[in-house]
């Protein structure tokens, strides 16, 4: 006999209606609960340009130099005029290392990472940087004091000094790329704050 099967019909399940997708809303940027923490980053990252002047003061080479007979100016001898370029060196890897020191230290404060605090930061590492650079100058020129009376042809030590600006930016930058590089590696959308 041939009898034909009947096709057997397999309806699919339907999704049963109590099942909840849970989707975490993206968090946004706090703005203001962060601008006290900010500002007390900003203030206390501008107080530690006092050690950094300190610092750059007395690692900073002098330079050697002689008065000249025709117009009684200062000129290096030898290759002593290679210490300008070794006073600003000094001062960008003190820079550097402050600035790759502070990124990471505010990154640490983790109820307070975001961009509130990271620009506040920054703002500190120039204003630090500005006020190494300005004092630094000055504890230089104290600790190699100038004779009361100078004569053609004498030789002395003259004070390191910075003639150029530029080496302010090596903290900032520093302390911006180290924060960068801390965000980038953490790759949570809250930073990891957890604050609710």
């Amino acid at each position: 006999m041939d009898e034909k099967a009947a096709p057997v019909r397999i309806e699919p399940v339907p999704e049963p209606p109590y099942v909840y997708h849970y989707v975490r809303p993206r968090p946004k940027v706090v703005v203001k609960r962060d601008l006290l923490p900010g500002l007390v980053v900003l203030l206390t990252t501008f107080a530690f340009g006092l050690p950094a002047a300190y610092l750059w003061s007395w690692l900073a080479p002098a330079q050697l130099k002689i008065v000249s007979a025709q117009d009684n100016k200062f000129y290096p001898i030898g290759v002593e005029s290679y210490h300008r370029l070794d006073a600003l060196m000094v001062f960008v890897l003190i820079g550097l290392g402050a600035g790759a020191i502070t990124g990471i230290a505010v990154w640490l404060l983790r109820q307070r990472r975001g961009p509130v605090v990271m620009l506040g930061m920054t703002a500190g590492s120039f204003a630090a940087a500005w006020f190494a650079q300005y004092l630094g100058g000055s504890l230089a020129a104290g600790a190699y004091p100038m004779p009361s009376t100078i004569k053609p042809n004498d030789t002395l030590l003259v004070a390191p000094a910075l003639e150029t600006s530029w080496g302010i930016l090596a903290w900032p930058l520093a302390a911006a790329l180290s924060y960068g590089c801390c965000v980038a590696w953490n790759g949570l959308d809250d930073l990891g704050r957890r604050l609710g």
